[in-house]
């Protein structure tokens, strides 16, 4: 069996029919036909039925299809390998975060694009439990997540560990306070970040501990968009202490009994095959960080 074999196979079948799949291939039709007779004698069975009109697959050529395309990729995939160790001629990596963060994300792809133009780089937003799935089954190399335990399956690199705040407008009756227990929040408006992030799981998390589930009012995927709301009277907000401590517009309270903590984080996977342009980029951003 030979590799060119099951390229024709493949052909023939994308294609439709032997002319078209010859003409793909720049090859001759008789020298497809043969190749794919030859390969149906060393398997001892019939891979396609021909017709006048028509090739089709035959149940044996149904289990063998599958093969044939993974092994031409994983050829396909070696050959890319061997170029991008040999300077990373070219390549593709792809990179998710979440939508607010203090990583200068910006920074670093473009600086790895300064020193590898020939790669192409895919960069996605998502929610933190998401972009930890796609990492995890190879749909992304790494991403930027918020998280409360390190995701299974993932190596992370931990850019912030931080205290979950309150925080609420001014005049609020708790605006007078420095903490507040988590159990004072049971029956309030609280304004936070929708589920699948990390600090949106860490809450809720510590709330079902507690006994209670949290009554959010209002939910909003940025922490911008979360000061702003609990600004305008419309709950208390949750949010990392770094952004509740740094709003003029806004009173910090520190939530303890327990008190919270959220980690940002840049992940990758930790099992699996890794490309040498993911491999790159992840060294490159790591040594950033």
């Amino acid at each position: 069996m030979e590799l060119h074999q099951l390229a024709y196979l493949v052909a023939v079948v994308d294609e439709g029919g032997f002319t078209r799949a010859a003409a793909r291939l720049r090859v001759a039709q008789p020298g497809v036909s043969a190749q794919i007779r030859k390969l149906e004698r060393e398997l001892g069975q019939p891979l396609l039925e021909r017709t006048t009109r028509s090739v089709r697959l035959t149940a044996a050529g149904e289990a063998v299809l599958p093969y044939a395309r993974a092994a031409l990729a994983a050829v396909d995939g070696a050959r890319q390998a061997v170029d991008e160790l040999a300077g990373l001629t070219r390549g593709r990596v792809a990179v998710g975060t979440v939508t607010s963060h203090t990583v200068d994300l910006a920074r670093i792809l473009a600086d790895f694009n300064a020193r590898h133009p020939a790669v192409e780089i895919t960069l996605v937003e998502d929610a933190s439990d998401r972009l930890a799935d796609a990492v995890r089954d190879g749909r992304l190399d790494a991403a930027i997540v918020a998280f409360a335990e390190v995701p299974e399956g993932l190596g992370v690199h931990v850019v912030t560990d931080e205290a979950i705040d309150a925080a609420v407008w001014p005049g609020h009756e708790l605006a007078g306070r420095d903490e507040i227990p988590l159990a004072a929040l049971r029956d309030r408006a609280l304004v936070c970040l929708p589920r699948g992030g990390g600090i949106r799981a860490v809450l809720d998390a510590a709330c079902a501990a507690a006994g209670f589930a949290p009554r959010v009012a209002f939910e909003a995927g940025s922490p911008a968009v979360i000061e702003q709301l609990a600004a305008r009277r419309l709950g208390v907000a949750i949010l990392p202490e770094s952004i509740a401590r740094h709003r003029p517009h806004l009173h910090p309270l520190r939530i303890v009994e327990p008190q919270l903590r959220g980690r940002l984080g840049l992940a990758w996977r930790r099992a699996g095959p890794t490309s040498p342009a993911a491999a790159a980029w992840l060294a490159h951003a790591r040594a950033y960080l």
